[in-house]
């Protein structure tokens, strides 16, 4: 397990990454609305109606009469922005916090926010795929992230990166590693497994959603893996 924390890579066209910050914010205020819901029966009902429920997207399943969600296709979106609890919320939004902003630097605010949801829908796509018929809906912002992670990879890999391993020791080492090291936990996660209720897969489809659209979202000027990107 690795904890990012620092890697101190400056913005060069940017100030502010707004986008980062506010899908930060609107992450943060969607939880509060989770946790203020009058018990847990209200909270199941949000996440039911508002995340991606695979048997739902694919029409053999239908949700309950009278539950407000929305329509099945935008909870590809929807469900983004929710989190099961808060050690899920902090997870996300810490390694969106380290690694976000220089990705948004790399593309623009726009390409950022589209490359995101992208990220997003690749993850949430690819687990419905391979679990069609599956009732439990997805939720969280772990696809989308990992697409960043990805592109991340790509732009940085030589960066060195503060963080915890196994959540306590602190090292600083090179992006390639750490994050490399964390790509190949999801993998073995899902090839083998581990915690059913993770949507690893999810996961696995947001890298290579992130990986495949980098070269298209970044600058002109920005190298992948010390390369220059080929614009058409």
């Amino acid at each position: 397990m690795f904890v990012p924390l620092h890697d101190g890579v400056p913005l060069r066209f940017m100030r502010t990454p707004y986008i980062t910050y506010g899908l930060i914010g609107a992450s943060l205020a969607l939880q509060i609305v989770l946790q203020l819901s009058p018990g847990q029966d209200a909270e199941l009902a949000i996440m039911a109606g508002f995340g991606m429920i695979p048997s739902v997207l694919f029409g053999t399943a239908q949700l309950p009469e009278g539950l407000a969600h929305l329509p099945a296709w935008a909870t590809l979106f929807s469900n983004i922005l929710l989190h099961a609890n808060i050690a899920h919320l902090v997870g996300n939004m810490l390694f969106l916090w380290v690694f976000g902003d220089n990705v948004e630097d790399a593309m623009g605010h726009a390409r950022f926010l589209a490359f995101f949801f992208l990220c997003g829908l690749g993850g949430s796509l690819f687990h419905a795929g391979l679990y069609p018929d599956s009732q439990q809906p997805l939720i969280g912002a772990s696809g989308a992230i990992s697409g960043v992670i990805a592109s991340y990879l790509m732009i940085y890999p030589r960066v060195r990166i503060w963080g915890l391993a196994f959540n306590w020791i602190p090292i600083h080492i090179p992006a390639l590693y750490a994050l490399g090291g964390w790509i190949l936990l999801q993998a073995a996660s899902a090839l083998f497994g581990a915690d059913g209720n993770v949507g690893w897969w999810a996961h696995l489809g947001g890298l290579a959603t992130g990986a495949a659209l980098t070269p298209l979202f970044v600058h002109r000027s920005i190298a992948l893996f010390g390369r220059k990107v080929a614009h058409g």
